[in-house]
């Protein structure tokens, strides 16, 4: 997916982290340089970098070993790359100047872009599970430690009454949550014809998403879900995922 920006002078942007989760660093250039909210920005060509949203966390990465966060610039649509927090590792609180065609190195945390992955599709797979024991989608959530989907509770749904039922309904959630796992549905993307990037998993579920995900869903071994919450006639499914092992 290549997004444009609008401001005369500066270049496109490849959204390179949908076309390959895995794709851990590239040789690219700077197409436009800025300040957002009195803060310098770079972005890059072949972004391999994932902004925060959709309930995922936004990636950590390297600008030519410069730290940085990516976050979408609100005037060019482009994802741009501030600098991170000073640490050890890069004590500049800010980023060095770069200039528009300027060749860099850039790079990511593969693994935290595979623990985001791995949840947000899971994410995915929790959902379909819960849609088909008939509950409508209501929020989601997918960063490490936070996990979960939530859904409105139907009055018709009386296990929801008791812990009991509760136990059952998770149970119903979990058995298709493995089986899924177990046929190692593909997860593939689309563009629908508005334009909206869909994500499928096989024939079992699809939506609207801007997130990273894994290759197919027996890359999700151990995808465990608590018994799940009613409150305040909102159900919550927690859950947590891990990447197997590459």
């Amino acid at each position: 997916m290549v997004h444009y920006n609008g401001t005369s002078g500066t270049g496109s942007q490849i959204s390179a982290y949908y076309h390959d989760t895995y794709e851990e660093q590239a040789a690219t250039r700077v197409v436009a340089v800025g300040v957002l909210d009195g803060v310098p920005w770079v972005a890059i060509e072949h972004c391999l970098f994932h902004p925060q949203g959709g309930g995922q966390p936004a990636d950590r990465g390297w600008v030519d070993d410069h730290a940085i966060v990516p976050v979408r610039d609100r005037d060019s649509g482009l994802i741009v790359a501030v600098s991170a927090q000073a640490s050890d590792e890069d004590p500049s609180p800010v980023l060095p100047p770069f200039e528009e065609g300027q060749r860099v190195k850039a790079r990511i945390d593969l693994e935290a872009r595979m623990r985001h992955a791995a949840l947000h599709t899971a994410g995915h797979l929790v959902e379909a599970a819960c849609r088909a024991q008939g509950w409508a989608l209501a929020g989601s959530n997918h960063f490490p430690g936070q996990a979960r989907i939530e859904f409105t509770a139907p009055e018709s749904d009386v296990r929801l009454q008791s812990p009991e039922g509760r136990e059952e309904a998770t149970e119903a959630v979990r058995a298709t949550v493995a089986d899924a796992v177990a046929r190692d549905l593909a997860v593939t993307w689309e563009l629908d014809d508005a334009g909206r990037r869909i994500v499928h998993l096989d024939g079992l579920h699809a939506a609207p998403c801007g997130g990273t995900h894994v290759h197919s869903l027996g890359d999700l071994p151990g995808i465990t879900v608590p018994t799940l919450k009613v409150k305040k006639s909102r159900i919550r499914v927690s859950y947590d995922a891990a990447h197997r092992e590459r």
